[in-house]
């Protein structure tokens, strides 16, 4: 059983430094859709406070767990069990808000990206980082806006300039892709205002690309959080067995009259 319990607690500092690297990742993040969501988003930014919080957590519990079985110290197993206890209810607690409220988190993304593109400006250093991720998101799935091209004709720029320009990173030619970032004038360019549909542009939105990258890796996200559980119901049910098998030892010590 103390094996087995050793186990279990390098298996937690192993989870705890994936959590915590996790949320690293999440902050650390400059050229992926993270970075969109997590410069514009506070709620991600504070998860990602949260998943540093809680991997360093795990990796001390995982710690004074095992101290508890060495030394046989039932506050510190009994402290453990609470623990895991706590990030169990805490992960279905998650999984559930999640689950209830996709499409409001769906609603809020759409928001986020829709002010990024209408407010996109090469020339502001401020959001360089945030800009130069949406383009990045534009070019490694192929799309252009979050819907569709359309969305670009808003942009205060592009209208400024009868639209005779358009996004380089939403370009199906290879040489705007060089520049990746920024406006791109129009070959021919037309009397008057021009549409995105004179625009040598991809046509599908990206909204499309992030849902598939999701459902593609849905199995597997899956996968990890149901392993965790089962680690974490584990480490419970062997913390309890444990703290039995020392109160009932510590009875066994006891002289009889």
């Amino acid at each position: 059983l103390h094996k087995t319990m050793y186990v279990l607690f390098l298996l937690f500092q192993i989870l705890g430094a994936v959590i915590l690297g996790f949320g690293i990742w999440i902050l650390a993040d400059k050229t992926s859709f993270i970075a969109v969501l997590q410069m514009s988003s506070p709620s991600l930014k504070i998860g990602a406070y949260i998943l540093i919080g809680v991997g360093a957590l795990t990796m001390l519990m995982g710690f004074l767990g095992c101290l508890g079985a060495v030394n046989e110290i039932r506050c510190l197993l009994g402290l453990y069990f609470t623990f895991l206890m706590i990030i169990l209810f805490a992960q279905i607690a998650a999984a559930l808000v999640i689950y209830f409220q996709k499409e409001t988190l769906k609603v809020e993304l759409s928001d986020i990206v829709v002010d990024l593109i209408e407010n996109y400006d090469p020339s502001n250093e401020d959001k360089r980082n945030l800009q130069d991720a949406w383009d990045y998101v534009q070019i490694q799935i192929a799309c252009c806006g979050w819907t569709g091209a359309k969305e670009w004709e808003n942009n205060e720029i592009l209208r400024n300039k009868s639209n005779t320009e358009y996004p380089c990173s939403c370009s199906n030619r290879s040489k705007d892709l060089m520049e990746g970032r920024g406006f791109c004038n129009l070959e021919d360019p037309l009397n008057g205002t021009a549409t995105y549909a004179d625009w040598p542009v991809h046509e599908q939105g990206c909204m499309e690309g992030v849902e598939q990258w999701l459902k593609d890796n849905l199995g597997i996200i899956l996968g990890v959080c149901t392993g965790v559980a089962v680690v974490e119901l584990l480490g419970m049910i062997l913390s309890i067995s444990l703290c039995k098998n020392i109160h009932s030892e510590d009875y066994t010590k006891v002289p009889k009259s």
